[in-house]
């Protein structure tokens, strides 16, 4: 007989980058305005975030569209993996809305949370490999993904 309880459990993922920062207003309208509002923060300006299709549900299309301002174009396109009203969505792009597996890069996870009387926003950016994660923090996540928590704050922030 096979013992699962005997098995070993893998070690958590490692190769993950992540933000964070205290919004001043309660998690739901924090909630608000990450879904409602999302092209208004979700790519540091003076780029522009173009929504194709948000399907809010598990295996549903996440697909949108980043412009720069000499042109540039970042499409993106995957599915949500959870959508949990009010705390969390998930993102891949490793899977296309058809269910196609797509070249991964990697997991986004975008969570709130009640801090004391405000809301603690978290994005993290999970990657299959050290090389993926290496090249997203070269690519500028830190920095990037910074702004876009700073612009959402504002939005949420602002009377």
């Amino acid at each position: 007989m096979f013992d699962l309880r005997a098995e070993p459990k893998a070690e958590p993922m490692t190769n993950e980058l992540s933000v964070t920062t205290l919004i001043a207003v309660p998690p739901e309208r924090v909630w608000k305005v990450m879904t409602e509002r999302q092209a208004e923060w979700w790519c540091p300006r003076p780029w522009q975030t173009e929504i194709i299709e948000q399907d809010c549900r598990p295996g549903g299309r996440c697909a949108m569209v980043m412009r720069g301002p000499e042109g540039e174009v970042e499409p993106q396109e995957g599915i949500f993996l959870a959508w949990d009203e009010g705390r969390r969505f998930v993102t891949t792009d490793a899977v296309t809305s058809g269910m196609e597996p797509a070249g991964p890069f990697m997991i986004g996870i975008w969570e709130i949370a009640p801090e004391g009387s405000g809301t603690r926003y978290t994005a993290t950016a999970r990657h299959w490999t050290e090389e993926t994660c290496r090249r997203h923090e070269e690519m500028g996540f830190t920095e990037g993904w910074s702004i876009c928590a700073r612009q959402l704050k504002d939005l949420c922030e602002a009377p």
